[in-house]
């Protein structure tokens, strides 16, 4: 019995070594309280479209923001995610899905936003528009399933929602998409930047690896272009809706690094 007991004790002990190890190893995550994420949401897209980050990111301590954009203009949704950054108290990690890497290059300059991140976004130069990025492209496969109402705003079908958007998608939750989808204007295609954030700001870019309304290719092209860190995750055009966890990290990433380049 008494050789037991010993055994037993060492073997505790040398758990307990292993443990302490481990634990003492084990890399503390960095406090981001303080620090505010402004997410910008893109064309066929409301605010709702981040619901499934911003409680990963809300647990990492970081203040969130959903825009609500118009989708009217790059001056209109440029005003709407400036007025957001002027609300938060410190520094900002500024998020664009899509369209809203033009939103975000254009708004970007402000002197609270210390990153930026692009989610299966545009990411123009200075100068540039949608249009530009895309010259010489061949028409996406969606380009016959815009709906254009008298005003000009287009939306996606519902077999383009389905096929094209969010394919990864359950039905349930590609008919929500479908039903809270944000018009976008159809002129906004040809609105340049005026000075590209990127230029003056450190940026990650998330590539959709399945995305079928803008080309991965391009999207690694863009990223490269602009400097960026890049996240590639397994998932369509939405990829926030389908891979949330995913995208979440790669802005939490962004905003240690920016907490890391602030002190």
């Amino acid at each position: 019995m008494v050789r037991l007991m010993k055994r037993v004790l060492v073997s505790a002990a040398v758990l307990g070594g292993l443990f302490g190890t481990v634990a003492a190893h084990a890399a503390p995550q960095a406090d981001l309280k303080g620090t505010n994420v402004v997410l910008v949401h893109g064309a066929f897209a409301d605010g709702s479209s981040w619901n499934r980050v911003i409680p990963l990111l809300e647990a990492r301590g970081l203040h969130v923001v959903s825009v609500q954009n118009p989708l009217s203009s790059l001056a209109d949704d440029a005003a709407a995610a400036r007025r957001v950054i002027d609300q938060q108290q410190g520094p900002v990690v500024l998020v664009g899905h899509s369209w809203a890497g033009v939103v975000i290059s254009e708004a970007g300059n402000d002197d609270k936003v210390k990153s930026l991140v692009y989610v299966a976004a545009f990411a123009p130069d200075s100068g540039q528009s949608i249009a530009d990025v895309t010259q010489g492209l061949p028409p996406p496969s969606w380009a016959g399933e815009l709906r254009k109402d008298a005003a000009g705003f287009t939306r996606l079908s519902d077999k383009a929602i389905a096929q094209d958007f969010a394919p990864d998608l359950p039905p349930v939750q590609q008919r929500i998409v479908a039903a809270t989808q944000g018009p976008w204007f159809g002129g906004c295609i040809a609105e340049k930047v005026a000075q590209a954030a990127w230029h003056a700001k450190p940026s990650s870019y998330v590539v959709a690896t399945q995305d079928r309304m803008i080309d991965p290719t391009l999207q690694e092209t863009m990223a490269k272009r602009i400097g960026a860190t890049v996240t590639r995750v397994n998932g369509s055009h939405v990829a926030m809706l389908s891979q949330p966890k995913a995208v979440a990290d790669a802005i939490i990433a962004a905003a240690e690094r920016a907490q890391h380049d602030a002190r």
